[in-house]
C-alpha cells in the first residue's frame, strides 16, 4: 500500500460544521455551483458516495465509516486503483479547524512512478476545494 497525504488546510469554520457537511455528501448540493469547475469536473454525489472524473477514468468511492466529529473513511467502488480515503477533522478553537486528506492506495510498482504525482496533485486539489465551501451556508 501507498500512502499518500495533503496539507494541513486551515478552515475557518467549527470542527462540527464541517463534519455535518461531509459526513452526509448530499449537503454539497448545496454549494455545488461555487466549486471551481477547473478543479473538479463531473462531480456526482449521494448522502453516501461521489462520483468525480480524474485523468485515468471516472472514480466512485462510497463512506465507510465516519467517526464523529473527527473522521470519514471512503472506500474506491469504481477506480482503476484500490484505494482508501479519510478525511480527518480536528478542531483549532471554537470557530475553526484543520483537515488533512489522506488516501492508501494499491499500486502496482510498475505503475507507481506514473501516478504518484497525479495521485498528489489531485488529493491537494480535493483538500484545496474542501477548504474552500462556505460550511457556515449548509
Amino acid at each position: 500500500m501507498s500512502k499518500f497525504e495533503s496539507g494541513i488546510k486551515h478552515i475557518p469554520h467549527p470542527q462540527t460544521a464541517v463534519y455535518n457537511a461531509l459526513s452526509d455528501l448530499s449537503n454539497l448540493d448545496k454549494v455545488k455551483d461555487k466549486l471551481p469547475e477547473d478543479k473538479i469536473k463531473d462531480l456526482s454525489f449521494d448522502s453516501d458516495s461521489l462520483t468525480i472524473g480524474a485523468p485515468m477514468g471516472s472514480v466512485s468511492m462510497r463512506i465507510i465509516e465516519r467517526e464523529e466529529p473527527k473522521c470519514i473513511k471512503f472506500a474506491t467502488e469504481k477506480s482503476p486503483i484500490a484505494a482508501n480515503l479519510w478525511i480527518q477533522i480536528v478542531p483549532e478553537g471554537e470557530e475553526a479547524c484543520k483537515m488533512k486528506l489522506t488516501i492508501k492506495a494499491d499500486i502496482n510498482p510498475f505503475i507507481k512512478g506514473m501516478v504518484s504525482k497525479p495521485l498528489q496533485e489531485g488529493l491537494e486539489k480535493i483538500a484545496d476545494v474542501l477548504a474552500m465551501i462556505p460550511y457556515n451556508n449548509i
